[in-house]
């Protein structure tokens, strides 16, 4: 069966459909006879044509009769060569079931591993990484297809559906999410150490979850969130590699063709829609919105990441932090905490976090990591940490930054304020500790206000006086010129923190 060329003329000829948000269009379905009893497989295929004015997503419908106890898909493009500086072909893949595929229908989604995998297979007991186990219902389910970017020369894909009939004697799968706690790392209220953007073999990662849990351990975290792109299948099998020294939390990286937003802290079983762009700002504002609900928070995942759907695009303010760090340092990194201290400087304080995003063994888990004050090691805790701005991004475990701001009797930590009159003079105070070959920059809205270089020790007790009627805020940042771990990029960041505010609240 072909679908023959598809564009946006003749898309209502072929039985499209151009829905509200980001473009999507229905392909001609395929059915399936019903099979005799006992065991057999059917296999249909479909091919076509892509045109670079296509949708963002295109639905093959699959009629799934009674009896089936597995689905198989396997799928194909060919990528002609483009001339330098022309994008080629990359086509996702993903899959609902009959309980619908519209917008946010969370419970018919069944899995997507993007352009990552070129196969997938789902029955009641197992399936795919990136995909949900569970009965094969009877009825129609839809294979998505997403070209993320399309030659000139269009895309032609394949897509083959296996059914396997007969009776489903293994066992259904049952999650097992991760434990709520992490007794041998709870410390009380203490500083917490964790990288909220991780991926592993359920998205596009190449770590397994055993992996990514030793490597964690290794960095010195006290806390992950597992972030695979656009699923939650990883979230329901935590349970089987956590242990009581690392918190695990559930997240998702909602990737979008117009940026990724992860959801971090969310209950476990928790998938968010990404089938839009920032053109459509009322689905996002929905979708933060159920993330917020369920005690989530949402990231603006490495604003100026040079590829195509990467760079967030959507509205900061609706987003309760910013990641300003994102892996090795490197100029996108730079243009990030430039232009977040640009929303500080006008008065909008999104809170800094900085995360590793590790896909890939050669990928340091914690390079860099967010560091929070917690009352506990518990998501609730964590999470109002991270949205108050009690925090600061470091390189490694060996990194240590005190920080600090003391007036009229009173003092103030990271995130917080020291009321003080405009005339109080205020001392600002950091000692740090292994960061040797480095410097040390006290910044307010004014830009750099005080340096010291750090001695070969890589240990400074450094301090500055200012006023509130001078500075509004204070922050800290300590860099390396020579660049750093994986990474040439010159004055690379080592660590840096969220600010303290300085005078009366409306003055900050």
């Amino acid at each position: 069966m072909s679908t023959g060329e598809l564009n946006r003329r003749n898309l209502f000829r072929a039985g499209g459909v151009v829905a509200a948000g980001a473009a999507m269009s229905m392909l001609p379905g395929v059915s399936f006879a019903e099979s005799a009893p006992g065991a057999g497989q059917q296999t249909k295929t479909v091919t076509g044509t892509f045109r670079p004015d296509v949708p963002d997503w295109y639905y093959l419908p699959v009629d799934v009769p009674p009896g089936v106890k597995q689905i198989d898909v396997v799928y194909s493009y060919d990528r002609p060569s483009v001339p330098s500086g022309t994008r080629g072909n990359a086509c996702d893949i993903g899959m609902f079931g009959p309980e619908g595929h519209e917008l946010g229908t969370r419970r018919g989604f069944r899995g997507w591993s993007g352009g990552f995998r070129d196969r997938f297979s789902i029955s009641a007991s197992e399936a795919t990484p990136g995909y949900l186990a569970g009965p094969i219902t009877p009825g129609r389910w839809h294979v998505i297809l997403g070209p993320y970017t399309v030659a000139p020369q269009g895309l032609n894909y394949r897509v083959d559906i296996t059914l396997t009939f007969g009776q489903d004697t293994s066992k259904p799968f049952r999650p097992n999410p991760a434990p709520e706690t992490a007794p041998a790392r709870d410390r009380g209220r203490s500083w917490y150490r964790g990288d909220s953007h991780l991926h592993t073999v359920h998205s596009d990662g190449k770590r397994t979850p055993e992996q990514l849990v030793a490597d964690a351990r290794a960095a010195g975290l006290d806390f992950i969130v597992s972030t695979d792109h656009n699923t939650s299948s990883s979230q329901l099998v935590w349970g089987n590699y956590a242990t009581d020294d690392l918190l695990i939390l559930n997240g998702e990286e909602v990737t979008t063709r117009s940026g990724h937003w992860p959801a971090i802290g969310v209950p476990a079983g928790t998938w968010i829609d990404w089938r839009y762009r920032a053109s459509d700002p009322r689905d996002f504002r929905r979708f933060t919105d159920q993330v917020h609900r369920v005690g989530g928070l949402v990231t603006a995942a490495h604003p100026f990441a040079n590829c195509f759907g990467c760079t967030y695009e959507f509205a900061y303010e609706i987003a309760d932090l910013v990641e300003v760090w994102n892996g090795p340092w490197t100029a996108d990194d730079e243009s990030s905490v430039t232009h977040w201290d640009g929303l500080l400087r006008g008065g909008r304080w999104i809170p800094a976090i900085g995360d590793s995003d590790a896909h890939n063994p050669d990928h340091t888990v914690a390079l860099p990591h967010t560091v929070v004050q917690a009352d506990r090691l518990g998501r609730a805790e964590l999470l109002a940490g991270l949205k108050a701005g009690r925090s600061w991004l470091a390189e490694s475990k060996d990194v240590q930054l005190d920080f600090s701001v003391s007036g009229a009797g009173r003092t103030a930590g990271i995130g917080g304020r020291l009321v003080a009159d405009t005339g109080t003079p205020i001392e600002v105070r950091a000692v740090v500790r292994g960061v040797p070959g480095t410097t040390l920059t006290f910044l307010d809205q004014l830009g750099p206000e005080h340096s010291e270089t750090v001695p070969e020790s890589g240990t400074a007790t450094v301090a500055w006086t200012t006023y509130p009627r001078y500075s509004r805020w204070v922050r800290v940042e300590v860099r390396r010129p020579s660049g750093g771990p994986k990474t040439t990029t010159p004055n690379a960041m080592v660590a840096m923190s969220n600010p303290i505010f300085l005078g009366a609240p409306d003055a900050g």
